[in-house]
């Protein structure tokens, strides 16, 4: 990829304070984007954007909730007032941690509606907020992150995430026509410090088994997943789901 593929462009990273949402945004910043990290932690999502303007990149830090409708519309108003549109959305913010990967009947119903309110409306709410500010942009583009949990669907968790995989088709065929692409990504067990923390080593075991491949996913595949498709190279795919799971979700 060239180093200036995307010089001058302008992302939105949701969930960006820390995990892949950070780990997007260096990818970027390192190849001329401005990246603007939006996290409800607003912090993390500071501190993240000085830590890539350190090592001589161009990002910015805001507190944003996705399931907030007017607050998301401020942070891309912000951006077109700063930046003059959008270029790159990436729906990375979700809540993924073993407290919601369980069966519907273990969370109830009040934890399962936070669940579909962060993870499904989350990306829809963005998405309609920033369509506008994205035509016209050559280039544009949307990744959705999913997950391979949305292949066995085992749990409330991997139900929202084949949500996800469906948005990704209809936006894309609606937003097609304004040139803007729409993509996803499905990590498969990416190890990264929280999922090491968290996750039982029964977990490990079982996913590890009913992989293809038999090294462990690393953050660095999903970055390079996410690079591809808002690249140049990848501009006449659309309404994907890219699974990237080191072949777990063939056995399913």
């Amino acid at each position: 990829m060239p180093e200036n593929e995307h010089a001058g462009k302008v992302a939105l990273i949701t969930g960006g304070g820390r995990g892949f949402g950070k780990a997007f945004g260096a990818a970027l910043t390192a190849l001329g984007a401005h990246v603007v990290l939006a996290d409800v932690d607003g912090e993390a999502a500071s501190e993240a954007a000085a830590e890539l303007n350190g090592k001589g990149g161009s990002a910015t830090g805001v507190a944003c909730d996705v399931t907030d409708e007017a607050r998301v519309g401020e942070v891309v108003a912000e951006i077109v007032g700063a930046h003059g549109g959008l270029d790159i959305l990436i729906n990375n913010a979700g809540l993924h941690s073993a407290a919601y990967n369980k069966p519907s009947v273990e969370l109830g119903v009040e934890r399962l509606r936070r669940l579909f309110d962060v993870n499904v409306m989350g990306v829809v709410v963005c998405t309609l907020a920033a369509a506008d500010a994205m035509r016209g942009r050559l280039g544009a583009s949307i990744v959705n992150l999913s997950s391979s949990a949305s292949y066995p669907n085992r749990t409330a968790y991997g139900v929202s995430k084949l949500a996800v995989r469906g948005l990704t088709a209809q936006f894309a065929h609606e937003l097609g026509r304004e040139g803007i692409r729409v993509n996803g990504i499905a990590p498969g067990l990416i190890f990264t410090d929280t999922l090491r923390a968290e996750l039982p080593e029964s977990e490990v075991a079982r996913v590890m088994s009913g992989q293809v491949l038999s090294r462990e996913g690393a953050e660095t595949d999903i970055v390079e997943a996410l690079l591809y498709l808002v690249s140049r190279r990848a501009s006449f795919i659309t309404g994907e789901t890219l699974r990237v799971s080191g072949g777990f979700t063939l056995s399913v």
